[in-house]
């Protein structure tokens, strides 16, 4: 069964907090775990980019080690153990009483799968920076080479705070709900796969690239124009969603986006890598 989200805090008017921040509210933020998660596919390492500049106070959180277990069948980025993601963010300094933000700088797509791994596993006050790094340099904000001194974080991990999709249950999504393919277009259609061993998408499925829940500036478009976006991709109250990729990443933007919107939906965290891994599984192409 797919597990239910826990509830998120609420703000002083009683509706749920956005899950985006501004340059300027993340620069008003007082005491705040700040989480730069830069990751690209085949390098350079994001450490490296890491160290070249970043936010002050940042520290480096890897997508492979920390917000993911090792590769396999489950997929090229599956969940961490509960352990191994409570043992990771207590070193990056999370604490269960103090706001996280994190950020990168492609679109906030690896922010986005930080966020939500952060949420399943419980964490109450997790924010991305809207615009990525590129927005906080575009308001004049600073950047620095200095790696801050971090004081270990208490967090404790409470896997379920996200609803998440089997392979099995993302195909009954497909059948009875929607579900929203994350990748680029070409992906989908299966015209070409460059990380994957099979083209394709998961039958029933439907298009809907994480590049349009965004602006020219990388921001994500205003709560009514995604809702509107997504209605006409068959989203709407009542019925239930799910997002996949290539590998449970930008799905999350997809999630994340959603939210945004006002809308639930689960994360099928194996997507297409772990989808392709049972060779009995069905592909739809075009």
């Amino acid at each position: 069964m797919t597990s239910s989200p826990t509830n998120p805090p609420t703000s002083p008017t009683g509706s749920p907090p956005s899950p985006l921040i501004s340059p300027d509210g993340l620069a008003a933020l007082g005491d705040v775990a700040l989480l730069d998660v830069r990751w690209r596919l085949g390098g350079p390492p994001g450490i490296e980019l890491y160290r070249e500049g970043h936010i002050p106070g940042a520290v480096y959180c890897d997508l492979d080690t920390d917000l993911a277990a090792p590769p396999g069948a489950d997929g090229r980025h599956p969940l961490p153990a509960p352990d191994a993601f409570q043992s990771a963010m207590r070193r990056l300094g999370v604490r269960e009483d103090r706001p996280v933000v994190v950020y990168d700088d492609v679109g906030s797509t690896v922010a986005a799968r930080a966020w939500w791994a952060l949420r399943y596993f419980g964490h109450q006050d997790v924010r991305v920076l809207d615009g990525a790094l590129s927005a906080w340099s575009a308001a004049g904000l600073p950047i620095t080479k200095e790696a801050p001194a971090v004081k270990e974080g208490d967090f404790t991990a409470r896997p379920g705070g996200m609803p998440v999709l089997t392979a099995g249950e993302a195909a009954d999504v497909a059948a009875e709900g929607v579900l929203l393919d994350a990748r680029a277009a070409e992906r989908y259609r299966g015209d070409v796969e460059p990380v994957d061993p099979v083209a394709g998408h998961v039958p029933g499925a439907v298009s809907a690239p994480t590049t349009e829940n965004v602006g020219p500036d990388g921001r994500f478009l205003d709560a009514a124009v995604l809702r509107a976006r997504f209605a006409e991709l068959g989203v709407g109250e009542g019925v239930r969603a799910g997002a996949y990729c290539g590998s449970g990443v930008t799905a999350a933007h997809e999630v994340l986006a959603l939210e945004v919107a006002g809308l639930p939906a689960a994360l099928y965290v194996g997507s297409w890598s772990n989808w392709v891994a049972d060779p009995s599984r069905p592909v739809a192409t075009g």
